[in-house]
């Protein structure tokens, strides 16, 4: 039985199912995560892999390739981030990095003006937390996505929200109109208001202080 390649040919196809996993799951993202200067209260957006239809109906709606997004925060000197996905927790920045699609993310920061709301917006998320993943995309349940937690956090904190909310009929939801209905179980709400991550990122509040594949 034969246990190692007999060619060079072979070595080479072994050499890369074990040097492109590493560059792809840690030296990229290790490289991304080097460049990027964290600061608490920054809204950081990535696509994540299209191996869902629910990933591929969110970029395919809002014709953005931002899929998730979710905020920096610091505790105990380590960086994380608080996001929403199966239900509201912290995940470690790099590990978040890690999860996108070629580790691809950027990030928005609250202008000077805003600065001073960071504390009670990073207070208002933390109030969040353990809330499960709202698959409907209904700003008016306790079920919470992604931007919507972001939304919310800084409505909270604020009294204002973040970025525009838009109808769900004002954007290109007919080619998933069966992705839709499957997670609504009804007919595409096509008045439902949604934050998504692409308006979200277009917040007045916000600049944009990291890119990479954007």
């Amino acid at each position: 039985m034969k246990t190692f390649p007999d060619t060079k040919t072979g070595w080479l196809r072994a050499g890369l199912l074990i040097v492109l996993p590493l560059v792809y799951f840690y030296l990229l993202p290790l490289f991304f995560y080097a460049q990027y200067s964290p600061q608490a209260g920054d809204i950081i957006f990535q696509s994540l892999p299209k191996l869902t239809r629910l990933i591929r109906a969110i970029e395919g709606i809002t014709g953005s390739p931002l899929s998730h997004c979710g905020v920096v925060i610091n505790r105990d000197g380590k960086w994380y981030v608080t996001e929403s996905l199966g239900d509201v927790h912290d995940t470690p920045l790099f590990s978040f990095i890690q999860r996108g699609r070629w580790s691809r993310f950027c990030v928005y920061r609250l202008k000077s003006s805003y600065a001073a709301n960071i504390p009670s917006f990073i207070d208002a998320l933390n109030g969040y937390r353990g809330r499960p993943y709202d698959f409907k995309f209904n700003l008016e349940d306790d079920n919470l996505y992604c931007s919507e937690l972001v939304y919310k956090a800084y409505r909270k904190a604020t009294g204002t929200g973040l970025g525009r909310v838009v109808a769900l009929g004002n954007m290109n939801w007919q080619p998933y109109a069966k992705t839709i209905a499957a997670f609504e179980q009804a007919s595409p709400p096509l008045n439902r208001l949604m934050i998504t991550p692409k308006h979200l990122s277009q917040a007045e509040q916000l600049e944009q202080v990291f890119n990479y594949g954007y």
